[in-house]
Protein backbone atom coordinates (compact mmCIF):
# COMPACT_ATOMS: atom_id res chain seq x y z
CA UNK A 1 0.00 0.00 0.00
CA UNK A 2 2.96 2.51 0.42
CA UNK A 3 3.51 2.83 -3.32
CA UNK A 4 -0.20 3.97 -4.12
CA UNK A 5 -0.70 6.34 -0.87
CA UNK A 6 2.56 7.86 -1.76
CA UNK A 7 2.07 8.39 -5.47
CA UNK A 8 -1.48 9.41 -5.00
CA UNK A 9 -0.54 12.70 -2.58
CA UNK A 10 2.33 13.49 -4.72
CA UNK A 11 0.00 13.62 -7.97
CA UNK A 12 -2.56 15.56 -5.51
CA UNK A 13 0.12 18.29 -4.59
CA UNK A 14 1.40 18.40 -8.12
CA UNK A 15 -1.98 19.60 -9.06
CA UNK A 16 -3.51 21.39 -6.38
CA UNK A 17 -0.22 23.01 -5.01
CA UNK A 18 2.35 23.02 -7.85
CA UNK A 19 -0.04 23.69 -10.96
CA UNK A 20 -2.47 25.54 -8.58
CA UNK A 21 -5.39 23.42 -9.87
CA UNK A 22 -4.86 25.56 -13.22
CA UNK A 23 -7.15 23.42 -15.65
CA UNK A 24 -4.14 24.25 -19.02
CA UNK A 25 -1.26 22.91 -16.95
CA UNK A 26 -0.21 19.33 -17.27
CA UNK A 27 0.88 16.50 -14.70
CA UNK A 28 3.65 14.05 -15.55
CA UNK A 29 4.69 10.49 -14.04
CA UNK A 30 7.30 8.70 -14.92
CA UNK A 31 7.74 5.21 -13.67
CA UNK A 32 11.03 2.94 -13.46
CA UNK A 33 11.34 -0.08 -12.50
CA UNK A 34 14.38 -1.91 -11.87
CA UNK A 35 15.36 -5.27 -9.82
CA UNK A 36 16.70 -2.73 -6.76
CA UNK A 37 14.25 -0.45 -6.92
CA UNK A 38 10.61 1.46 -8.00
CA UNK A 39 11.25 5.12 -8.66
CA UNK A 40 8.34 7.78 -9.74
CA UNK A 41 9.08 11.05 -11.11
CA UNK A 42 5.89 13.34 -10.74
CA UNK A 43 6.57 16.50 -12.58
CA UNK A 44 4.30 19.34 -12.52
CA UNK A 45 4.60 22.98 -13.79
CA UNK A 46 4.59 24.81 -10.74
CA UNK A 47 7.76 27.03 -9.60
CA UNK A 48 8.67 24.57 -7.07
CA UNK A 49 9.74 24.16 -3.48
CA UNK A 50 11.63 23.61 -0.79
CA UNK A 51 11.57 20.10 0.66
CA UNK A 52 13.65 20.52 3.09
CA UNK A 53 11.66 24.11 4.97
CA UNK A 54 10.27 22.78 8.05
CA UNK A 55 6.55 22.11 8.15
CA UNK A 56 4.33 21.68 11.21
CA UNK A 57 4.36 18.13 11.94
CA UNK A 58 0.62 16.68 11.35
CA UNK A 59 0.85 14.18 14.27
CA UNK A 60 1.24 16.97 17.35
CA UNK A 61 -1.51 17.35 18.95
CA UNK A 62 -2.23 20.96 17.89
CA UNK A 63 -2.29 20.25 14.25
CA UNK A 64 -4.10 16.89 13.97
CA UNK A 65 -7.46 18.69 12.78
CA UNK A 66 -5.38 20.50 10.41
CA UNK A 67 -7.11 19.49 6.85
CA UNK A 68 -3.85 19.36 5.07
CA UNK A 69 -0.18 19.67 5.48
CA UNK A 70 0.11 15.26 5.53
CA UNK A 71 1.11 14.77 1.89
CA UNK A 72 5.00 15.26 2.14
CA UNK A 73 4.82 13.48 5.59
CA UNK A 74 3.06 10.68 4.21
CA UNK A 75 5.60 9.99 1.41
CA UNK A 76 8.25 10.40 3.62
CA UNK A 77 7.23 7.84 5.99
CA UNK A 78 5.80 5.58 3.11
CA UNK A 79 9.19 5.84 0.68
CA UNK A 80 13.17 5.03 0.96
CA UNK A 81 13.75 8.58 -0.53
CA UNK A 82 12.21 11.75 -1.85
CA UNK A 83 13.83 14.39 -3.64
CA UNK A 84 12.63 17.43 -4.96
CA UNK A 85 14.37 19.43 -8.14
CA UNK A 86 13.87 20.84 -11.49
CA UNK A 87 13.95 19.14 -15.05
CA UNK A 88 11.54 20.81 -17.22
CA UNK A 89 9.20 21.23 -14.38
CA UNK A 90 9.13 20.79 -10.99
CA UNK A 91 10.10 16.99 -10.39
CA UNK A 92 9.22 15.29 -7.35
CA UNK A 93 10.91 11.63 -7.30
CA UNK A 94 9.60 9.22 -4.88
CA UNK A 95 11.98 5.43 -4.59
CA UNK A 96 11.23 2.00 -3.01
CA UNK A 97 13.90 -0.25 -2.83
CA UNK A 98 12.89 -3.63 -3.55
CA UNK A 99 14.60 -5.48 -0.44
Amino acid sequence: MNIPVALSEAISNAILRGNGDGRGKHVRVRAVVSDEAVVFDVVDEGPGFDLAEVRPDPTHPDNIEMEDGRGLYLMKRLMDNVERFQSGGNVVRLTLRRE
